[in-house]
């Protein structure tokens, strides 16, 4: 036996030992807590270090004061008060109070508005709040299956920034150089919005902008030629399960069981509510967000012209229930928990700086309306009924999935009470 070789496992033992001790690496204290059988790996870690800047990252903020009910409409009062107009005088100053500290706390009124015209929606702000405020009255009313009665305002995303924390867009960084790395596929880069693994980065305009389907487990042990879904699939998959799992700070047992992952019947609740939370975010993107594009600047897009977009981490910011389910909805309920007139303009039209008042689609045009010509015109202050751009979109068959499809969607015989729909 040579003798340079015990000489070189020891000396090679020592760096790695050294390697890890002297960078200062160290295992976090982790808390585990079962929430199945034993033996059946239902744990939860918890990273215990992280839960301290959690928990006063998720304190809740109290209202300014318990606004009065009672007296004149904001409608009456102000001028162009196109979604809130029922609310009393105390409440809409109580609640534009509120949005205020929530949104803006620096930037304050002059951050939504022009001082000089407290009515105009020049100010682009104005017109994508306004129509965040509807944002928020449809979650509240329309997915009550997810928010629950916690409900959602408009400081369980942002937390005091004018743009919340956590958001996606399209993100094709680095671009491929060329030749045999042209067709990565969106693979093998840190995917910021994946979980930081190298799994797909774009998943999240297929997932949850689009409705592409999400199930790629089969219930066979050996394939029978109806699921077709192969490593690809899957990998994307996967990758919605990473950002999934990063944004609420869990595991895979939250909402799945590890024995059988694709069982709807063995599974937590967690995983119906996970269910309805996808397709509302759906519906935040597709109905909201993107309309909106023509409104922002070119600074508050992405860098592929896409409008920056709701994902899990937006409201949840690393908790299970965002603000540790602490409700802020009982102090806005008439302003947030109901909905108010929902029509929505063409945004299309729509010029920074000029526009004095965002008119409903296929009224007069914006930019030929002022405030004085509308400010006593409830019928044009208040645009009438509900239109299905706020509603969830219609279940359709061609969504179902084939029958040896797995897992993120129940099938069609679970009692409706307990789970969602077939798709």
């Amino acid at each position: 036996m040579k003798l340079w070789i015990p000489f070189a496992i020891s000396a090679g033992s020592l760096l790695t030992i050294a390697s890890f001790v002297g960078a200062g690496w160290d295992a976090p204290p982790v808390e585990s807590t079962q929430i199945g059988f034993r033996g059946t790996g239902m744990y939860i870690h918890r990273d215990v270090e992280k839960q301290e800047a959690l928990k006063v990252a998720n304190v809740v903020p109290p209202a300014p004061w318990q606004a009065d009910p009672a007296g004149d409409k904001a409608r009456d009062l102000y001028e162009n008060v196109q979604v809130l107009g029922d609310l009393s005088d105390d409440q809409f100053n109580q609640f534009m109070a509120s949005i205020t500290e929530w949104i803006s706390p620096e930037a304050g009124c002059n951050y939504c508005h022009n001082p000089e015209n407290l009515a105009s929606d020049e100010v682009y702000q104005k017109v994508v709040a306004r129509r965040m405020i509807q944002m928020t009255q449809a979650i509240n009313v329309d997915w009550s299956a997810h928010v629950g009665q916690a409900g959602a305002t408009c400081y369980t995303c942002h937390r005091g920034q004018a743009i919340p924390a956590n958001y996606w867009y399209e993100d094709l960084a680095p671009k491929p150089a060329g030749g045999m790395t042209q067709n990565r596929a969106g693979q093998n880069v840190v995917a910021k919005f994946g979980g930081n693994s190298s799994l797909p980065q774009n998943v999240l305009k297929d997932y949850l902008l689009d409705a592409k389907q999400i199930r790629v487990h089969s219930t066979t042990a050996l394939p029978t030629g109806t699921n077709l879904t192969g490593t690809k699939q899957t990998e994307a998959t996967w990758s919605l399960m990473m950002h999934m799992s990063e944004s609420l700070g869990v595991n895979c047992t939250t909402c799945h069981n590890s024995r059988a992952f694709n069982a709807w019947d063995e599974s937590p609740p967690q995983r119906v509510t996970a269910w309805h939370g996808i397709r509302m975010t759906r519906d935040i993107n597709a109905n909201y967000m993107v309309g909106l594009t023509p409104v922002f600047p070119e600074h508050r897009k992405g860098p592929e012209g896409d409008t920056f977009k709701v994902g899990c981490a937006s409201c949840h910011a690393g908790v299970q229930k965002p603000l540790y389910g602490v409700s802020m909805l009982q102090d806005y309920v008439d302003a947030l928990g109901k909905k108010g007139p929902t029509e929505v303009p063409d945004f299309t039209t729509y010029q920074p700086g000029t526009t004095q008042r965002m008119a409903a689609a296929g009224a007069a045009s914006p930019t030929a309306v002022s405030p004085a010509a509308t400010a006593n015109d409830p019928a044009t202050a208040s645009p009438p009924s509900e239109t299905p751009a706020a509603s969830p979109p219609a279940e359709t068959p061609a969504a179902t999935p084939p029958t040896d499809a797995p897992a993120a969607e129940p099938p069609a015989a679970a009692p409706p009470a307990a789970t969602p729909p077939a798709n």
